[in-house]
């Protein structure tokens, strides 16, 4: 699993935009100065972007604010982000990546900020990037507590050992549950209410593998520890329960191959749900 986007993978589109943490920073600040006009958002503004010296400071406010309860606040919960963020610089890099894909496959966002700011899919899979370290360190309940909070804040519950690469796009978030052993490929985008589950009946490493470049469409669900291959599309609705093959799309309960894909088709990136095998 890559921690940026990849030019050299045909399944991850190559941004036109610099995915680096520094650009992504200095777009965001852009942005930031563009929206204190708004004086409703002016003081969020100010303390989660130019307040902040950096990426990794600004979301770790972010996320921590957001996630806080009564007896862990936030100020305890930005300092622990902060660490985890400085050990793992990596984590940084799938943010950018994530955030630069998020505006660039969906027209409802107009600049950096507002998925950065409000889109609970972008937020939520963050805060699962610091669990998702802290559970790989043995940190097991502080890992444990952010997918709780995630799931009570944002409606989208993923188990801290869930691996997740970058440049991905999780849309609206609503309903979104990935299992313990699922891992998620580079470029990926997942739309509201998808289930990468186990099947109820087994042991050990039990959920889907989902390559790059896949697109799971909104009420899509996968079952059991099958793969869905690199630049697939499981149309919406639809229950994987058997391997998918790459470059093609699956659609039905249960979910069967109805279009097969030019190689150079990143249906992740293009956001296309078009199942017609004419088309």
């Amino acid at each position: 699993m890559t921690t940026e986007l990849s030019t050299a993978n045909p399944c991850v589109a190559p941004s036109e935009a610099d995915t680096s943490v520094r650009a992504v920073w200095d777009r965001l600040s852009t942005d930031a100065r563009t929206s204190r006009d708004e004086p409703l958002i002016a003081g969020l503004v100010l303390d989660l972007i130019d307040g902040c010296d950096d990426l990794a400071e600004s979301l770790a406010r972010l996320a921590a604010s957001r996630v806080a309860t009564p007896e862990i606040g936030r100020h305890v919960l930005e300092k622990e982000i902060r660490g985890v963020l400085a050990e793992n610089p990596h984590v940084l890099e799938a943010v950018a990546a994530d955030l630069v894909v998020s505006h660039e496959r969906n027209p409802a966002y107009p600049n950096y900020l507002v998925p950065y700011l409000f889109a609970k899919g972008f937020l939520g899979l963050q805060v699962h990037r610091v669990a998702h370290e802290m559970w790989n360190s043995g940190r097991v309940m502080a890992a444990s507590f952010l997918q709780s909070r995630v799931s009570e804040v944002f409606g989208m519950d993923i188990h801290p050992a869930a691996r997740v690469g970058s440049g991905v796009m999780i849309d609206h978030a609503t309903g979104i549950v990935i299992g313990e052993t699922c891992v998620i490929g580079d470029g990926v985008s997942i739309l509201q209410s998808v289930t990468l589950g186990g099947t109820g009946n087994e042991d050990g490493d039990r959920h889907p593998k989902i390559g790059s470049g896949v697109l799971l469409s909104a009420g899509s669900i996968v079952l059991g520890n099958v793969r869905v291959g690199d630049c697939s599309r499981v149309a919406a609705g639809s229950v994987v329960l058997d391997e998918v093959p790459p470059h093609t799309t699956v659609a039905g309960v249960p979910a069967r191959v109805v279009r097969r894909h030019a190689d150079s088709l990143v249906p992740a990136d293009r956001m296309d749900q078009e199942i017609d095998p004419a088309g």
